[in-house]
C-alpha cells in the first residue's frame, strides 16, 4: 500500500472541497444556512492532512522494524524517525530529487525502497558509496582494500521467527565516522551463493565460497544489515540507485515492548 499517494489522493480531495466552498459555494449557500456534512468534514481534515503530508514528504517519516536484519542496533518493533531532507529534497510520490544537500556516507542508516520491489521500504546501513570497491571474506568488511576494524564485544543471544534460539558474536565494527555493533555466526557463510540474483551491475560482483567482490557503480550504493548472517541486502539483490533514497533513520522514537529504547539516537 503506497501511503504516500493514499495521503495526497485524499489532500486533493478534501482541498478541492475547501476550494470549491470558499469560493463559490459558501456565496451561493448564505450566511445564515448551516454547512452539510459533506463541505464541513473535508473543510477539518484538509488543514490537518496538508500539514501531515508536508512534514511526511519534506522532513521527517516514521517507520517501524519488520525484522531482525538490523539486530542489534534496531529491534524488531521499534519505532524510528527518518529525516526525509538530509540527502536532498525530492518530490513526493515519484522520489525525484530537485535539491542537493548531502550525500550518503559510509556507516550511516539509510531507508531506501527495494530495488526489486519498490513499493516496499527497507532499512540497512550504507557500507560502499560510488566507486568502491566493496569486499567481505571469511567474515571480514574489506573498502578499498582496507580491512574495516572491529573488536569483540561478547556474545549476543536472540529468538528468530519460528522461535529458534541463535547465539552470535557480538563485534564492534567502526565504519566512517560510525562506531556500531554487528552479529556474526561463525558457522554460517558470509554469503549464500544459492540466493543471489541476477541483478543491474552484476558483472561488477565476484562471488566464490569465501565470499564476495563488488565495485559500487556511479550513483549507486551498497548496504548490508547489521546482523550480517540474517540479512536480504546488497550481497543478494545488488546495489541501491539514488532515486530510491528514502531518508536517514536517526532516532527510536518507541517500542511498545521496551520503554527504555525511546528517545535513543541511531548510530
Amino acid at each position: 500500500m503506497n501511503f504516500a499517494l493514499i495521503l495526497f489522493l485524499l489532500l486533493l480531495a478534501t482541498g478541492a472541497v475547501w476550494a470549491l466552498d470558499r469560493y463559490w459555494l459558501r456565496q451561493r449557500r448564505g450566511p445564515d444556512r448551516p454547512e452539510p456534512w459533506w463541505i464541513e468534514y473535508p473543510k477539518s481534515f484538509f488543514p490537518v492532512i496538508l500539514v501531515v503530508f508536508l512534514l511526511r514528504s519534506f522532513l521527517v517519516e516514521p517507520f517501524k522494524i519488520p525484522s531482525g536484519s538490523m539486530l542489534p542496533t534496531l529491534l524488531v518493533g521499534d519505532f524510528i524517525l527518518v529525516n526525509k531532507f538530509t540527502y536532498g529534497i525530492r518530490l513526493p510520490i515519484v522520489n525525484l530529487k530537485i535539491v542537493d544537500i548531502n550525500e550518503p556516507q559510509r556507516g550511516e542508516v539509510m531507508v531506501f525502497r527495494y530495488p526489486e520491489n519498490p513499493s516496499l521500504d527497507y532499512i540497512k546501513r550504507v557500507v560502499g558509496l560510488p566507486g568502491d570497491r566493496v569486499s567481505y571474506r571469511n567474515k571480514r568488511l574489506w573498502i578499498n582494500d582496507q580491512e574495516i576494524p572491529t573488536q569483540p564485544d561478547g556474545p549476543y543471544k536472540y529468538v528468530e521467527s519460528g522461535l529458534n534460539p541463535v547465539i552470535a558474536e557480538r563485534l564492534v565494527e567502526v565504519l566512517g565516522e560510525h562506531r556500531h555493533p554487528i552479529l556474526v555466526q561463525s558457522e554460517v557463510p558470509g554469503v549464500h551463493l544459492s540466493g543471489v540474483r541476477r541483478f543491474p551491475f552484476r558483472d561488477n560482483c565476484a562471488y566464490n565460497d569465501a565470499g564476495f567482490s563488488c565495485t559500487v557503480p556511479k550513483g549507486h550504493y551498497f548496504l548490508m544489515g547489521d546482523n550480517r548472517d540474517s540479512s536480504s541486502d546488497s550481497r543478494y539483490w545488488g546495489f541501491v540507485p539514488d532515486a530510491n533514497i528514502v531518508g536517514k533513520a536517526f532516532l527510536i522514537w518507541w517500542n511498545f515492548d521496551s520503554l527504555n529504547r525511546i528517545g535513543q539516537v541511531i548510530n
